[in-house]
């Protein structure tokens, strides 16, 4: 088993070389790739600089000639990234372990999110406690805290970096063997309020033949799906969940981003598509709301979470979207639209209950949907019926396309 251990040599030396000796103690082969540019290397890497920045499509030379220290990070990122694909690709890494500080986390993130799931990602940074989403993107890495800083080997810092290496070490060497599961794989998209929506859903679609992965439509867990569907692991998608759009929409802090609800189109996957929970907005704590928003209507979720009920001009906009994103597929697609409620607190005497904003948002969807199939249903989102037409129209779909 071989890891890759990425580091700044020029100030994170030691500590690498503290790392690698505990993960060679540990029966892993490890290859040192130094990503520093401006300083003396401290250490020496088994991945020299130079070829780092080669790699990248410039030269150590140029950057240093520049001493611009954030176009020498981007620079290194780039080139790491290209150097641990080229290596996963050739057979020769099993994970990836990194130290840093902003721009160490930076670097060795961006080569971690160049790796498919399942291969070990590590990454031993300053920033570990914090909002680390911009690092971990759509991938599973898993961010260790420093606690002190990665600068010098002390009591602290070597209980954390032996620790770092044993997990490194344990994941590289005792992984579980891929699964022998050749089900079709479906996605489906999930949040609190359209639960049971969904899980009446997945029981009908795994009793088909199908294996279903669910994702919480957090942003990340949209971003995941869209990455993978776009890989090509994904036989047919269940977007019950579009609410990370509203997010996108009107700025709250789970969007998925601008593609969302995108790559199932692009790629001809067989799609059900429909408006679960695009009646909120995600915030914090109540006192993380925005100013513009106050007078606008809220509903507590759990101490953490405030949710703001969409308008009927923002439901409108997300009507739009909808419609015209499915009707760009190229594949196999279906829209069901809940007449009765998009969530569970979208109904008769509910917090969000508002038949002017749904309307709004289900108006703008017949209007956009082009020639996609469009059910229509005297239904609330949550109700076993819906679920069981969602469920069985995506089962069709799939069938028609694997003819």
């Amino acid at each position: 088993m071989s890891v890759y251990l990425l580091a700044t040599l020029d100030t994170k030396g030691a500590e690498a070389a503290l790392v690698r000796e505990r993960l060679r103690a540990l029966s892993v082969d490890v290859v040192v790739v130094d990503t520093g540019c401006l300083g003396e290397s401290a250490a020496v890497g088994d991945i020299c600089r130079e070829h780092v920045f080669q790699a990248a499509g410039t030269t150590l030379k140029a950057v240093r000639e520049r001493r611009d220290r954030g176009e020498a990070v981007t620079q290194a990122a780039a080139g790491a990234t290209a150097l641990v694909r080229e290596a996963f690709l050739a057979g020769r890494l099993d994970g990836v372990l990194a130290l840093g500080g902003s721009a160490g986390t930076t670097i060795g993130t961006a080569a971690m999110r160049a790796l498919p799931l399942g291969v070990p990602k590590l990454m031993v940074s300053t920033l570990g406690s914090g909002q680390v989403r911009q690092y971990v993107g759509d991938k599973d890495i898993l961010m260790f805290n420093s606690v002190v800083d990665i600068a010098g080997i002390n009591r602290i810092s070597r209980r954390i970096l032996n620790s770092a290496a044993a997990a490194m070490a344990g994941m590289v060497l005792d992984r579980a063997p891929d699964s022998t599961d050749d089900r079709p794989l479906v996605a489906a998209t999930m949040f609190g309020v359209t639960t049971p929506c969904v899980q009446h859903a997945r029981a009908i679609l795994e009793q088909a033949g199908y294996e279903v992965l669910v994702f919480h439509a957090t942003g990340n867990g949209g971003q995941a799906m869209e990455s993978l569907i776009a890989e090509g692991a994904i036989a047919g998608v269940l977007d019950i969940t579009t609410t990370e759009l509203a997010d996108e929409l009107v700025g709250g802090i789970l969007t998925a981003g601008p593609d969302r609800l995108t790559a199932a189109g692009k790629r001809g996957v067989p799609q059900v598509v429909s408006v679960g929970a695009t009646d909120m907005v995600n915030f914090g704590p109540p006192e993380t709301v925005p100013d513009k928003f106050r007078s606008r209507k809220f509903y507590q979720h759990n101490p953490t979470v405030t949710l703001m009920r969409t308008t009927a001009k923002e439901n409108a906009k997300l009507g739009e979207e909808i419609g015209r994103k499915v009707a760009a597929a190229r594949g196999p697609a279906a829209i069901l639209l809940p007449q009765r409620g998009v969530s569970a607190i979208d109904r008769t005497g509910e917090a969000f209950d508002d038949p002017a904003a749904r309307k709004a948002l289900l108006d703008a969807v017949r209007r956009n949907c082009g020639q996609v199939e469009l059910l229509d249903l005297d239904l609330h989102i949550n109700d076993d019926a819906f679920a069981e037409t969602a469920a069985r129209k995506l089962i069709q779909l799939m069938q028609v396309a694997s003819r």
